[in-house]
């Protein structure tokens, strides 16, 4: 029998029973009660007795059970107090695991990831959907020695993440995850995988952050500040994007000369420009001494 078989809905039931527990909507739960789909988080994060986990979200501790069997040591996040006693009772076996109340948003996880000893870590999460792109985001800039991401999101979101230039998922979301990181959607998972049922599907998205930055820009601030001004307003061509943006003090002919310099025609949108092109513009707006602070 696979360790994956012995998670079954009527098991989450019994815990849920148990304890009394009541779902709540402030904190979106939703717990992943599918084996199949557990199964392909843990082969997606390839995680090792030699790795740090940093779980989001552990619920009940289903898939947080699957993690200490796997990994050196499992540190799991959970905001809701309320949690905090089912998960003491459904660890108990296991001795390397540290479950930590509170807000990831508000977690020092570079400190954690030194704290830990390990100075690299894997990241595993089931994110509620209104918190999922800054927590995302909060993780990849953290600096903190993430090599792998493997999180539960929304479908739409997971499409977003690795869209490509001119498709209608492309934005600024797809652009900053691909910075960071190389994305790889690895399931797509409907509804009834989960307790309760969320009323949209969703997808288990790796990303490999442990690899070369896939571009090399002079100022970070500054591609990303291009960047979201050329989605703030998708109908408008690139160059009104950047010279209506508050953020950033260009005059057109400083656009247009630098969109000529790295071979860009005047009309083209932002959602047409590929990363590579949108660091080329970026080193090449950031000789201009009237960009302004960002």
């Amino acid at each position: 029998m696979s360790e994956f078989d012995l998670v079954r809905p009527q098991n989450t039931v019994a815990v849920l029973q148990k304890y009394q527990f009541h779902f709540q909507k402030k904190y979106g739960q939703n717990f992943l009660i599918d084996a199949h789909v557990l199964e392909k988080i843990i082969s997606a994060a390839g995680i090792t007795e030699d790795d740090f986990v940093l779980e989001i979200g552990p619920g009940i501790g289903t898939l947080t059970q699957c993690l200490c069997r796997h990994a050196g040591a499992v540190a799991a996040v959970e905001i809701d107090q309320n949690l905090i006693p089912i998960l003491k009772d459904t660890l108990s076996e296991y001795q390397n695991v540290t479950v930590i109340h509170g807000d990831i948003l508000k977690l020092d996880v570079k400190n954690l990831a030194r704290e830990s000893g390990a100075g690299k870590m894997k990241v595993i999460a089931n994110l509620p959907y209104y918190i999922t792109t800054p927590v995302i985001m909060g993780l990849l800039e953290s600096n903190a020695g993430i090599e792998r991401m493997v999180v539960m999101v929304q479908k739409e979101v997971a499409d977003r993440m690795q869209a490509q230039p001119g498709t209608k998922d492309y934005g600024a979301l797809s652009l900053a995850v691909q910075y960071y990181a190389k994305p790889n959607i690895v399931a797509f998972v409907p509804p009834n995988c989960f307790m309760p049922r969320p009323k949209v599907g969703s997808a288990v998205i790796c990303l490999d952050c442990g690899q070369k930055r896939a571009v090399t820009v002079l100022n970070e601030a500054i591609l990303f500040a291009i960047i979201r001004a050329s989605f703030n307003q998708r109908r408008k061509t690139l160059v009104n994007g950047l010279y209506n943006a508050p953020n950033l003090s260009l005059t057109k002919s400083q656009i247009c000369e630098a969109m000529e310099r790295v071979g860009l025609p005047l009309q083209i949108r932002g959602e047409e420009l590929s990363l590579d092109q949108f660091a080329k513009l970026s080193d090449e707006l950031s000789f201009h001494n009237k960009i302004g602070s960002i």
